[in-house]
């Protein structure tokens, strides 16, 4: 990549969201809404921020519904006239919608996370790109992600967060960054895991085999083996949309006034002191 480029991003949006079954029996996780939006929003939203507008989304479980909200976003976010007496004839007077270029994909309804990033091969090429899971946001400097992976010349980059004890751990070699082993928690544990946002070389996909290929275990434990993996550690802001009860810690900050996750609007305030 050069300094200058922006690149892809990859949503892995499929899933069935079992884990918040009372919403996810209508829409796929990532469209379930805080604050009035899809979490899938807020998420593209913050790589927008950082100038990164062309998204692959890969969907499966009930992919109709996140094609359908896509394809009328650029309407609800519009003033339009509807002419009845000309055809119904439409006119836009403004268009406040974001600079996206959205491909969805459908990847397969019972697809694993490897086998998803396969199918969109693609629509990628020879690339380097960036990747994040449909159920999670933060505040992660993306400009620095991509400049940290442009220094240690690995296949892949993931971002590592802690939260705690709650998920599987990564070990993580202090010198160079390079991750050592995933496993499960113990109770010493500091509960250092991955948190999506990764920034992936083209070579990832040759460590993807089929559609049964779960990219956290095989591809991952190869590329570790292969010392192939780095971890970029955030010590912000991150938080996924798992349960019910983590949306309502996402709906709580946003009634609080508190979403650190909401770059785009931070970005906006730091414009406005410069003009000041």
């Amino acid at each position: 990549m050069r300094k200058e480029e922006k690149v892809k991003v990859v949503i892995l949006a499929g899933g069935y969201g079992t884990r918040i079954s009372e919403e996810s029996h209508l829409k796929p996780k990532p469209m379930i809404e805080i604050g009035g939006k899809p979490i899938i929003w807020h998420i593209m939203k913050h790589y927008s921020a950082y100038g990164h507008h062309e998204f692959i989304i890969c969907c499966g479980y009930k992919q109709h519904v996140i094609k359908q909200w896509f394809a009328d976003y650029y309407l609800y976010n519009c003033d339009v006239t509807f002419d009845l007496a000309d055809g119904n004839r439409m006119t836009v007077h403004n268009n406040v919608s974001e600079p996206w270029k959205v491909t969805l994909v459908d990847t397969g309804l019972d697809t694993m996370t490897g086998g998803r990033i396969k199918r969109i091969q693609r629509f990628i090429g020879d690339d380097t790109f960036l990747m994040t899971y449909g159920d999670a946001v933060s505040d992660v400097d993306l400009d620095e992600l991509v400049r940290f992976h442009k220094t240690h010349g690995k296949i892949a980059t993931i971002t590592a967060v802690n939260v705690g004890q709650r998920y599987g751990i990564m070990e993580i070699d202090e010198e160079d960054s390079t991750i050592r082993a995933f496993r499960e928690k113990d109770e010493i544990d500091q509960g250092i895991i991955n948190g999506g946002f990764m920034v992936l070389g083209p070579r990832v996909f040759d460590y993807l085999k089929d559609d049964g290929t779960v990219f956290e275990k095989e591809p991952v434990q190869k590329m570790v083996e292969e010392r192939q993996l780095a971890a970029f550690m955030h010590n912000g802001f991150w938080q996924n949309m798992d349960t019910q009860r983590d949306r309502k810690v996402l709906e709580d900050l946003i009634a609080a006034g508190n979403t650190p996750w909401m770059t785009w609007k931070n970005k906006m305030k730091s414009a406005d002191k410069i003009g000041d």
